[in-house]
């Protein structure tokens, strides 16, 4: 199975809800980690409140800030839109999906952000499944 990977620099708010809902919409299509060149020590209540209120989902539980290193190799890279130098790591693929970061800002923002990124996961998933079958 693929090995996707969403990267920014803290791994707090955008590539740990790419995270975990990689894992909870296309699962079955591809493998979800998440990454960044530094660590925060929780993942950003803000996202964590949201997650749970829109899908269910408490990434407390099942994630946390982890660095690049701690990887095993990755077929996909995904960078948030890290308006600076975006971490790098190996991969045979790579795309940034030019995300502001909702960190400090409205729920409003939060929402648009994690349907944004609910939008490229499953538009993701369909490029996965498409390139399989050709």
């Amino acid at each position: 199975m693929v090995k996707v990977a969403f990267i920014c620099v803290h791994n707090s708010c955008r590539s740990q809800i790419a995270e975990a809902l990689g894992k909870h919409l296309a699962g079955d299509v591809f493998e979800s980690y998440s990454a960044g060149t530094e660590t925060k020590s929780q993942i950003n209540q803000d996202a964590v409140r949201l997650m749970k209120q829109l899908y269910g989902i408490d990434m407390e539980k099942t994630q946390r800030s982890k660095l690049l290193s701690e990887l095993p190799p990755i077929d996909m890279v995904v960078t948030m839109g890290c308006n600076v130098d975006c971490p790098y790591l190996p991969c045979k693929h790579k795309i940034d999906w030019g995300l502001d970061d909702p960190t400090g800002k409205s729920d409003e923002e939060f929402v648009r952000t994690i349907g944004a990124i609910e939008e490229n996961i499953k538009e993701l998933a369909l490029k996965l499944i498409s390139s399989k079958e050709t």
